[in-house]
């Protein structure tokens, strides 16, 4: 008995219906994935093992034309600014600054992180100094949740402190 991969991709096809409106949530573009799926497998059949599970098989095909074309999309959605940005060329001249204010921010500032509980603030300041979630939970001996936590209330600490200024 010969192998028929056309038989068998008719007979497991229909599966891939329902499939394909769940992805798009467009009958339309579902029907479009739906035949570009059957034309790639009709076109790499002989990529196909015997004996494979041909529902995955397809049902890999099906997911990787959409993630395919959902990037496509996603980048000729993209907006590409090529105007002069000469109108800020002479910002700053307009604008005097005033150091002492700024001075007494970043002083406010960071007495607002000193004062955070250690809990929070030794974590803080090394997220703050560059390091990664993964390294402070190793320095510290805690686990990643437990770093990613703190670091988010002591966010929240400074957020409600800095307000007030």
């Amino acid at each position: 008995m010969a192998f028929d991969f056309n038989q068998l991709l008719v007979t497991n096809a229909e599966f891939l219906k329902p499939f394909a409106i769940t992805l798009t949530r467009d009958n339309e573009a579902a029907q479009d994935l739906y035949q570009e799926t059957l034309y790639r497998a009709l076109a790499n059949k002989d990529k196909y093992n015997v004996g494979t599970n041909i529902k995955a098989w397809l049902y890999t095909i099906m997911r990787n034309i959409f993630i395919n074309n959902y990037r496509r999309r996603a980048k000729q959605h993209t907006i590409f600014d090529s105007t002069p940005n000469d109108f800020l060329l002479n910002y700053n001249q307009a604008v005097a600054s005033n150091e002492a204010e700024g001075n007494l921010k970043l002083k406010d500032i960071n007495a607002a992180i000193h004062a955070l509980p250690e809990i929070f603030r030794n974590p803080f300041l090394l997220y703050f100094d560059g390091f990664k979630y993964h390294e402070i939970a190793d320095m510290l001996h805690e686990p990643l949740g437990t770093i990613k936590s703190r670091i988010h209330f002591a966010r929240k600490l400074l957020k409600a402190q800095i307000q007030r200024f």
